[in-house]
């Protein structure tokens, strides 16, 4: 069955056709009854074409390109894998790549395919397939995804999964499935515009045989002007007189709207829209838009700025600032502290990360630069996978990591374990900094809200819309970002696959739905929504 939207172009076909056959049949032959040498209609048939071509053409524009998620998915898969073969390594293609294969993955590159890492350690940005920005260490017995990138070390994995199975092919699969199939509403369309055509054919059929039979004596006059025309009807005889009544008829009947002021109006809909920044595919995602009832809004890199920042130094012996603030002082600190400021602190910590390229240890650097203070050149540096780094800064001791280090070390940690508790409830990542075998202060990365995210929340909520946070992200640091953006409902810990499966159960609960996110990792979702908003792109 013809699609509605080319086949409500039929009409206006064979209305074109037959003007521009009746303006050839009196060019050539002005006697034959159908108006004469005068009544050509070149002109009209040539604007009708006009109107149409340019309402295509302003449909294209605002209709935008539809598979363009689909292709940057594609392109996050890496074209080449060095593979372990005979006992050598050799480059070879990702579709030559079989499983059980052994993958050598260095820094920057991306993981060709799934597997299981087998030898060394790295940090590994998952952003791109599970749109979280912070990075995951990897150590042997970890598993990873296609389509990631190596941001460390280089290490060896075992592939799992190729081709088809991977999961960034499924990930492509599911935006596919979503992307053709048809919503009822668009299948009934399809069915009543199947027989618009026939009704239509029918009804000029009809007319032209009332016409030809009654009408024409009952009411012809032969002064009687056509409408923008210099002449008279009187040498149209019945037949010709009954066909043109027929072909007005066909062409009238055709969906102007369709053809030319739908696309104009929205032309100019959306083009007011991308002033502020906000793309619309076509006219479907505009009224669709209208009869939204949930929002979800994913929180890495659309509520958040998708990247580690630094939000607050706590220093044993000074005053606890947050991104730079003063706080109140801690109590409690134990006597294995050392006396520094909070600017030293933070200082000989930065200083320590310097040589190495951890997405935290950036986001401690950027931030010290910021802050103008002078970062010194490291004795000796000692990167501890998975825990820490060790660095001598300035004849001076510095260790540098997580709980699971300090508690290695032996170093007691009471006096900051509320600071600590506090910070990690947040939903930030707290590095413990000790000076000299002493414990010095805390340093707490996180990915921040975007300044304007409360606001939009805000305003969503205003329009009496339901907001919903989804994230791949723990249950603990969601609830903390939600909290400070007055969301009550998140769904935390869903991993990409699943997204698109929550957004079904919220269709199921008979709410339309839009989805908010970044076009990659939430493109299933964004395919599944009512209304998918790719903020990204945005």
């Amino acid at each position: 069955m013809p699609s509605r939207r080319h086949s409500s172009w039929a009409p206006y076909a064979t209305g074109i056709g037959a003007a521009y056959l009746i303006a050839v049949i009196n060019t050539f032959f002005p006697d034959a009854g159908f108006g004469g040498e005068k009544a050509t209609f070149y002109e009209a048939a040539a604007l009708l074409i006009a109107f149409i071509v340019l309402g295509r053409y302003l449909e294209a524009l605002t209709r935008g390109r539809t598979s363009e998620a689909i292709r940057k998915l594609m392109n996050l898969q890496p074209r080449r894998a060095t593979v372990t073969r005979d006992g050598r390594e050799v480059e070879l293609l990702v579709d030559e790549v079989e499983i059980d294969d052994i993958i050598l993955i260095r820094p920057g590159e991306s993981v060709p395919v799934d597997g299981a890492v087998v030898e060394g350690y790295s940090a590994v940005d998952e952003s791109m397939v599970t749109g979280e920005s912070m990075p995951v260490d990897k150590r042997p017995g970890d598993e990873v995804i296609g389509g990631t990138i190596n941001k460390t070390g280089a290490f060896r994995i075992r592939a799992t999964r190729v081709g088809a199975d991977t999961a960034l092919a499924q990930i492509i699969k599911l935006v596919e499935d979503a992307q053709v199939s048809k919503a009822p509403i668009q299948a009934l369309a399809d069915r009543v515009a199947g027989n618009f055509i026939l009704a239509v054919h029918a009804l000029a059929l009809a007319v032209f045989l009332f016409w030809f039979f009654v009408g024409y004596n009952l009411w012809f006059d032969a002064d009687t002007k056509l409408l923008l025309t210099p002449y008279s009807l009187d040498r149209l005889e019945v037949f010709g007189f009954a066909l043109l009544i027929s072909v007005t008829v066909l062409v009238i009947s055709c969906p102007c709207a369709v053809g030319l002021a739908t696309p104009a109006a929205m032309m100019a809909g959306t083009g007011k829209a991308a002033e502020y920044g906000i793309l619309f595919k076509g006219a479907t995602a505009v009224e669709a838009l209208s009869k939204i009832g949930v929002v979800v809004l994913d929180k890495t890199g659309t509520l958040t700025k998708g990247e580690p920042s630094l939000t607050d130094v706590i220093a044993a012996s000074g005053r606890p600032g947050g991104s730079g603030a003063e706080a109140d002082r801690p109590e409690g600190l134990s006597v294995r502290s050392v006396t520094v400021t909070r600017d030293e602190l933070f200082r000989l910590a930065a200083s320590a990360e310097k040589n190495s390229e951890h997405p935290l240890a950036e986001a401690m650097i950027r931030a010290a630069r910021e802050q103008g203070l002078e970062l010194a050149e490291p004795e000796s540096f000692d990167s501890i996978p998975g825990l820490g780094v060790e660095a001598k800064v300035e004849a001076r001791s510095v260790l540098l990591g997580n709980r699971k280090l300090m508690t290695d070390r032996g170093i007691d940690l009471s006096s900051v374990a509320a600071e600590a508790e506090r910070l990690e409830a947040e939903g930030k990542t707290a590095m413990f900094v000790v000076v000299d075998g002493a414990l010095a202060g805390l340093v707490a990365v996180a990915d921040t809200l975007k300044e304007t995210s409360p606001r939009a929340v805000s305003e969503l909520k205003r329009l009496g819309l339901e907001v919903v946070m989804i994230t791949g992200d723990n249950e603990r640091t969601a609830n903390a970002v939600a909290s400070q953006l007055g969301i009550e409902r998140v769904l935390a810990e869903v991993l990409p696959q699943d997204k698109a499966s929550e957004v079904r159960r919220l269709q199921a609960e008979g709410k339309a739905v839009a989805m908010v996110g970044d076009g990659v990792n939430d493109a299933p979702a964004l395919a599944q929504a009512d209304v998918g908003i790719d903020e990204a792109r945005a």
